[in-house]
């Protein structure tokens, strides 16, 4: 039987932010693959097939020698989650490749304010006026490194916006199967499925990689198995509501990656929407610690 994981806002909050500067990396190579830096640029559908290949190879290898202690899954929660997980990564993918990195990743990173939003109704989360505040800061952040024009608003910035969406919506089953399985678990049927799904999308647009295209899909594969396990763990340690708001740390690994890889230096705009993006995230952390301290200790006496 699945024991759940200890509650702890702390460790769920360190946790989402790591994971946050493995998925910022994904993004990254995806950027790389969809143009013409390292070869002919490969399709989104194959830039995701290579992600859950990968990520399913180290997962399979991992549970050949760690040989965890798996019991039937939940398979309707688990396509429904795969499913979303699939279809958001690869708009994210597709859209990396037409707009800017940061535009794209602050557009797509509303996921967590959707998730938010759907936890209420489908989770039954109640969320507060404090969370809401984090929240919405959060979003004002995002905005500003977004750096509203018109040009913001062409059609293949949908695609970051769809991308968005979706992953609100994997939000929502990733949280319903934290409290029902093994997290290793959740991971690993997650990404066999997800295999199965990008294999037959993929057939149609498959083209062989070059050497540095296999690296980094590769590369992007070993990325996001490791920010899944965080993710995952994450989620079964809080409320979907609290750990939402600290994905946006994809936002400044985001922009680190661009100075660190390709020479764009944050300005003045992207250090004041990163600043606001922490303060939300840092706001809601102590005011959920504070309540935790004052909250009443269960009686346990008969």
């Amino acid at each position: 039987m699945f024991t759940p994981k200890p509650q702890s806002n702390a460790v769920a909050a360190a946790l989402i932010t790591l994971a946050a500067s493995f998925i910022a990396a994904t993004t990254l190579m995806a950027k790389g693959l969809g143009t013409n830096g390292y070869g002919p640029p490969l399709h989104p559908l194959q830039i995701s097939h290579g992600r859950f290949l990968f990520a399913f190879i180290a997962l399979s290898t991992v549970a050949a020698f760690l040989r965890p202690k798996l019991t039937t899954p939940h398979w309707r929660l688990h396509i429904a989650r795969t499913t979303f997980g699939w279809g958001g990564v690869t708009l994210m993918f597709a859209s990396v490749a037409f707009i800017p990195l940061a535009d794209a990743t602050a557009i797509s990173f509303l996921n967590p304010v959707f998730g938010m939003m759907l936890a209420i109704p489908l989770l039954g989360e109640k969320v507060g006026p404090v969370r809401w505040s984090a929240a919405g800061l959060a979003l004002v952040g995002a905005l500003v490194l977004l750096r509203p024009t018109p040009a913001s608003f062409q059609p293949t910035a949908l695609l970051a916006l769809a991308a968005a969406v979706v992953m609100g919506l994997e939000l929502i089953f990733i949280k319903k199967l934290a409290g029902r399985e093994n997290p290793f678990q959740i991971l690993l049927v997650n990404n066999m499925i997800g295999l199965m799904i990008a294999s037959c999308a993929v057939l149609s647009v498959w083209q062989m990689p070059t050497a540095p295209q296999w690296a980094l899909l590769a590369g992007i594969g070993l990325c996001m198995a490791v920010a899944q396990t965080c993710f995952v763990n994450a989620m079964a340690r809080a409320d979907a509501s609290f750990v939402a708001p600290f994905s946006y740390a994809t936002l400044v690994f985001a922009a680190l990656y661009d100075a660190a890889f390709y020479g764009v230096r944050p300005d003045a705009v992207t250090y004041i929407g990163a600043s606001i993006i922490l303060a939300g995230a840092l706001w809601l952390a102590m005011r959920e610690a504070r309540l935790k301290k004052r909250a009443p200790v269960p009686s346990t006496s008969p």
